[in-house]
């Protein structure tokens, strides 16, 4: 055994070298018929071949209901909770297995050998004090021979047959040999186990590395997440993954993105950390599995949205110590669970994903604070040189006006006087902007806030729409007519995105003359008709803000394509 250790460890591949039981085994299994022997070393060679683990175990019981001629046979696996997680069945029809309807779960008969892991023979199994009878539907079995498969010391599954063919009962023999096979499928499935682990992990590491040069590159965090959930999904071969990320607060779970079977039904859910299985996973600090989830008490939080699905897996993600979300993967009701060898390679990457979002965030910080650096120095520069140039010229005009005796020459140099007056509070407006933060709570400049929007915007569009803002945005708007100009500006800019198919966008946003005037154009297909509901809802709730505060809403095609929105209010006196 510690040469077979060895050659696992130095090479990765498993042994071909027989463990010590195995050959223990066979050299005690003597059935009394030389064909039997030869039977079970077929058996034996055969359940050794291949890695993929759902066809190993699928052999292991077809091999074994040939080896102990029975009728039926089933390999039931374990999971966490000591109950039935998979049930192979073997021998029974679709129509049959249909009839009987439910799998079973491990009670009864089969609870038996879970709870006393040691060969059982029977000649008749409605005799045994833990039989529960058969289901209506099912085919009359009466013998019955169970024994445990084990893999590194620790009880994986059982073997049942059923039904020795021409009504024979099972004998000594047939135990010892179905015995010596359980060994050897022990071997078959550790030897499966670290074939797939050893291909989970090299899958796993270039996961990691794509969504790494992703972060690298830039990538959003929405697009990391969702990168993050496919990788998962294709490598587990689930149906469906989920990525839910802590609230503000602690108290609840938003499902920040659900991609592949029933997505729909998640995607923006809001959910407690109390009877949800993501809280569930945060609450343990470990991988949880589940082998039904729709039937799970630890996710009956929020709305009917696991139907369909059944076996499941969640990872908390972690950074520096820090839940930072939970990694969902699920697969339909009736798929394999998943096994031993996912949850130890699934945390590992989901804490570099979290480790992956957490440098993203230092990153984008770092592109704010030098932008917000950027600013002031440009906001400084603006109002140490340009303003006070422009002030120190105003001046000079002002002091030239006595030398001038023509009267329209005054009444000119009175309205640059006055233009470069309007032009200081202009640029006054712009340092003010400019020393706004970009994001979050301090950004209430609605140059600042109507940036924002068109930067977001620009992830829709694929491009970034051009922008010119004139006036005194920042001091002469109220708070309340900004809230609208960002709303109508965030609403024309969706419609772009989603109608227009347009390659150009400019938006103009000023103030002159007591009015605010935003205006979006885009050289799109643009559309007939006028401006009211049905069809364009988007433009009627724009109507609707512009009337509310005494304003209108036009539209029009320009000479050369596309639509051109202006959505003009009055602002009041200062």
């Amino acid at each position: 055994m510690a040469d077979e250790r060895e050659q696992r460890r130095t090479t990765g591949r498993p042994s071909r070298v027989l463990p010590e039981e195995l050959r223990t085994r066979l050299a005690e299994a003597k059935p009394s018929a030389p064909e039997s022997l030869r039977d079970l070393l077929d058996a034996v060679l055969a359940v050794g071949r291949g890695l993929d683990l759902p066809t190993v175990l699928r052999r292991i019981v077809e091999t074994a209901v040939v080896l102990v001629d029975a009728e039926y046979g089933a390999l039931g696996v374990l999971g966490e909770d000591r109950r039935l997680a998979q049930f192979l069945p073997v021998g029974v029809g679709e129509e049959e297995a249909a009839a009987i309807g439910h799998l079973p779960e491990g009670h009864g008969l089969l609870g038996e050998l879970i709870r006393h892991p040691r060969p059982l023979r029977l000649t008749d199994l409605a005799t045994h004090p833990a039989a529960s009878g058969l289901p209506p539907g099912h085919p009359p079995m009466h013998t019955f021979l169970g024994v445990p498969i084990r893999v590194r010391e620790e009880v994986f599954g059982n073997l049942y047959l059923t039904q020795k063919r021409a009504g024979r009962p099972f004998d000594a023999d047939d135990e010892k040999m179905l015995s010596t096979l359980a060994v050897a499928a022990g071997v078959a499935i550790e030897n499966a186990d670290l074939y797939e682990s050893t291909r989970y992990r090299q899958q796993w590491q270039e996961a990691h590395a794509e969504v790494v040069s992703r972060l690298l590159a830039g990538a959003e965090e929405d697009e990391v997440l969702r990168l993050t959930a496919v990788q998962a999904r294709r490598i587990l071969r689930a149906d469906l993954g989920v990525i839910t990320l802590p609230e503000p607060g602690g108290h609840r779970l938003r499902v920040a993105l659900a991609v592949g079977q029933s997505a729909d039904l998640h995607n923006g859910l809001l959910l407690p950390y109390r009877g949800s299985f993501a809280g569930a996973a945060l609450d343990a600090g470990e991988v949880l599995l589940s082998t039904d989830i729709e039937r799970d008490p630890r996710a009956r939080a929020g709305p009917a949205r696991w139907k369909g699905l059944g076996p499941v897996v969640a990872a908390p993600m972690v950074a520096g110590g820090q839940p930072r979300g939970v990694l969902l993967l699920a697969r339909g009701k009736g798929s394999a669970p998943f096994g031993r060898t996912v949850p130890g390679p699934l945390r590992v990457y989901a804490d570099q994903a979290a480790l992956g979002m957490e440098l993203g965030e230092r990153r984008r910080a770092a592109e704010e604070l030098g932008l917000l650096h950027d600013r002031d120095r440009i906001a400084k520069d603006l109002h140490d040189l340009a303003i006070q140039r422009l002030f120190a010229t105003g001046m000079t005009l002002q002091s030239a006006l006595r030398f001038v005796e023509h009267p329209a020459a005054r009444e000119r140099l009175l309205r640059a006087v006055d233009d470069l007056d309007e032009t200081i509070k202009t640029i006054r407006s712009t340092v003010f902007g400019l020393r706004l933060p970009a994001r979050g709570p301090g950004a209430q400049g609605l140059r600042a806030r109507a940036t924002l929007v068109v930067e977001d915007a620009a992830r829709a569009l694929g491009f970034a729409p051009a922008v010119r803002m004139e006036g005194l945005l920042d001091t002469d708007v109220p708070a309340s007519v900004g809230d609208h100009v960002v709303a109508v500006l965030r609403e024309a800019l969706s419609n772009v995105a989603r109608h227009a198919e347009a390659s150009r966008v400019q938006v103009v946003l000023a103030v002159s003359g007591g009015e605010l005037r935003l205006s979006i154009e885009d050289d799109g297909r643009g559309f007939e008709g006028p401006v009211r509901g049905g069809g364009h809802s988007g433009l009627a709730h724009m109507t609707e803000r512009a009337q509310g505060l005494g304003g209108s809403l036009t539209h029009e095609r320009p000479e050369r394509g596309g639509t051109r929105l202006v959505w003009r209010v009055p602002l009041p006196p200062p």
